[in-house]
This record gives C-alpha cells, structure tokens and sequence, in this order.
C-alpha cells in the first residue's frame, strides 16, 4: 500500500466535540455535541451551516422520507430541517432516563433501515452502565444483547449488512459480532483488532465498498484504515490529537473526511493544536466510499 498524505484542513472550527459525520446528498453533515448542534456544509462555503438543537446530539442518520432521526441525550426523535432551522417532529423513544450521567453517543444506520446507536457514562469516572441498542419504526427501541459498556463507539456495519463492527473505547478493541437485523440481535462476538496505536483509543469508525474499516482514534490524531481481516493497512494523521469520527464521501467517493474535538485539551495544548474541532481531509480512491443505508420510516 503506498503512503498517502495526512489530512489536511478542510474546514476551520472550534467544535468542543465534533462528532457522527456522514455524506449525505451532496454535504457533510456532522455533530457538535457539546455544543448540542448539528452543521451541514457542501465542502466549499466558507461556512456550514449550524443548526442549534434542544439537547445534545450524539448522533443521527437521514431517512428514506428525507428527515433525520436524532439521538438526542436521552431520546430519539424525529426531526426536518426547515427554514434554516431543526424542527423536533415526535419523540420516539425514550431511554436511560433513569442514568443522570448517560446521554447517547455514537451511531449510525444499518443496511436495513434501523438505527443503531450506543450510550456513554458521560462523567469523569467511566462506568460500564451504558448500552447499545437498535431504533425501527417496526419495532421500536430494543437493547442489543451486549454487555453493558462505558463509552459505546465504533459502531458500523460490513457492506452485507450482515457484520456489526463496535467498540468500548476503554477497552481499546474494536469487536465484530453476526448481526440479526430482524431479531437485533448479536452472536459469535469476537475481537476485530486491538488497538495498537501509540496513544490511540477508538472512536468513530465507517466501512469502505471494499469492506475495510477506518477508525479514528482519540488522543493519536489519527485514522487507521484495517483490512476486513484487521491487518493496519494504512495510517493517516491530522494536526490535533482528538480525531473522533471519519467518514467516506465526496462527489467522486474518493474523500476521507474526519472530525476532530477541543474537548479534554489543556489550554498548552490547544496552543499547540489550535486546529482542534476542526475538519480535516485527504485525498482516498476513486468511489471508496460505501454510503450508509437510509432510515426506515415509511410507518412514521
């Protein structure tokens, strides 16, 4: 595999947490989700497009219909973009009510219209009480049958749909299990790659059309790109240590894009890295990219 470049600035932010970026008709759609805010942008204005939300957004995916299915802190909802504005449609769901120190945190569609997303105890001291779960319009919110987790992350699917890729970011491996869409459920679980990387924890990660797995990976300022059998094909790094999510995009499918955060950096080392929570880029293979399946919600 020959070396490719590291990313480069794509887009000047100061995201506290950027986060769950995908491509989506033409722009790159992303979280901040401290800040509780989602950004749209075509990849060439000057600046996105931000739209303020009543919670924070962990993560979300567009759907069949074209409206977006939210995972806000505490609730998935049903949302439009109208009017240079989000407007809140319906709550669908409710979860973790009970958890103060939960909200919700990575996802991303399925290959079968449902949504897949994880919780995080989103406090200084981590526990393992969080969850992953599946959201259809079929049939509502269901737990997937996994342990409980700290940060739930990672979260993506193989190009069958058929491979469910995830991770507790503080256990430093990325897992994969056979995924029953109908059933959300998950058997044969087992370890896809141990994170190897000098500082790197795993974080947000996407599947190529050719079934490889890019992950960013928090404190490494990097994205490592691991073949379907988890052999570290490439390394990309971008100038900040918090890279948190990548996706795989473009007109030409042949764009990595990835977030990055400001969050958890001393003020020295946002001196150091004052790029932090922004976008960043690098030029990948023509039609890479492998686009996520839309959300379901014909029934809504």
């Amino acid at each position: 595999m020959s070396h490719m470049q590291d990313l480069t600035l794509a887009l000047s932010m100061n995201s506290t947490l950027g986060e769950g970026i995908v491509w989506h008709q033409g722009h790159w759609w992303w979280t901040d989700i401290q800040r509780s805010r989602l950004h749209c942008w075509d990849g060439e204005t000057a600046v996105p497009l931000s739209y303020p939300l009543p919670d924070r957004l962990g993560s979300f995916v567009h759907t069949r219909s074209g409206r977006l299915i939210l995972g806000l802190a505490k609730r998935v909802v049903l949302a439009r973009v109208h009017d240079g504005h989000v407007d809140i449609l319906a709550t669908l769901a409710e979860f973790e009510t009970d958890l103060d120190g939960n909200r919700s945190n990575d996802g991303r569609s399925d290959r079968f219209g449902n949504y897949v997303f994880g919780t995080i105890h989103d406090v200084a001291e981590k526990r393992a009480i969080a969850s992953l779960y599946q959201f259809s319009a079929r049939h509502g919110l269901r737990r997937l049958n996994l342990p409980h987790v700290a940060i739930a992350n990672s979260i993506c699917f193989s190009p069958d749909g058929r491979t469910m890729y995830f991770a507790d970011t503080l256990d430093r491996r990325i897992q994969q299990a056979d995924y029953d869409p109908d059933t959300a459920t998950l058997s044969n679980v087992r370890t896809f790659v141990d994170v190897t990387t000098p500082h790197g924890w795993p974080d947000g990660a996407v599947i190529d059309r050719n079934g490889c797995l890019w992950n960013a990976q928090w404190g490494a300022g990097a994205v490592v790109q691991y073949s379907p059998e988890g052999q570290v094909m490439r390394t990309l790094h971008l100038a900040g240590p918090h890279s948190s999510c990548p996706a795989l995009g473009g007109p030409d499918g042949d764009q990595l894009m990835v977030t990055t955060a400001r969050q958890e950096l001393s003020e020295q080392q946002l001196a150091q890295w004052p790029l932090s929570g922004s976008l960043f880029t690098a030029r990948i293979e023509a039609a890479l990219a492998l686009a996520d399946g839309e959300f379901d919600d014909t029934s809504l």
